[in-house]
């Protein structure tokens, strides 16, 4: 294969992962209306009900690849549902903590339970292993993309994330 028809695998493949994006999305959204979630409140349940501890929205944002602002008001709407709660963050006057209650937890529950036959027909389709090398691929690119994010803008994502650590 010459250096052409090998870049192109890398453009295919950015847009296969666009389309299954597209696709989780529009699935997520009808998988989760009963649990009177949308996809993107789900995406943000998913961050906090997995994570060890309470994050901040910055954190959020920087660990599902999202922007503070939209994750921000994704957390307003979820509090006002009353799936989330803000609490104090002993290392950050003003960015509170972001924590799942009790209906939070309950709305997760039933996000997992809707999703679970369809992860059981995709691992009975593709494999355990073949799931797991792709995950393996998807984080190394997006290794690759965030250091070349980071050189683009003079190491200045680099710098406010830091900021976000808090």
């Amino acid at each position: 294969m010459n250096k052409q028809d090998e870049s192109s695998l890398i453009r295919d493949l950015v847009i296969t992962v666009f389309k299954t994006n597209g696709l989780l999305i529009e699935t997520g959204n009808g998988l989760v209306r009963n649990a009177g979630l949308t996809a993107a409140w789900w995406q943000v349940l998913g961050a906090l009900g997995y994570s060890a501890e309470p994050l901040p929205v910055a954190r959020i944002a920087r660990n599902m690849g999202l922007t503070r602002q939209a994750v921000q008001r994704i957390v307003n709407l979820l509090e006002q549902q009353g799936f989330v709660a803000l609490t104090d963050n002993p290392y950050h006057q003003r960015a509170k903590l972001v924590v799942l209650t009790t209906a939070g937890r309950v709305a997760l529950k039933a996000a997992e339970a809707a999703e679970a036959p369809l992860n059981r027909r995709m691992l009975d389709r593709i494999g355990a292993k073949r799931v797991a090398a792709a995950m393996a691929v998807l984080i190394e690119m997006n290794e690759v993309i965030a250091q070349a994010s980071d050189a683009s803008v003079g190491g200045v994502a680099k710098k406010n994330s830091k900021k976000d650590q808090r």
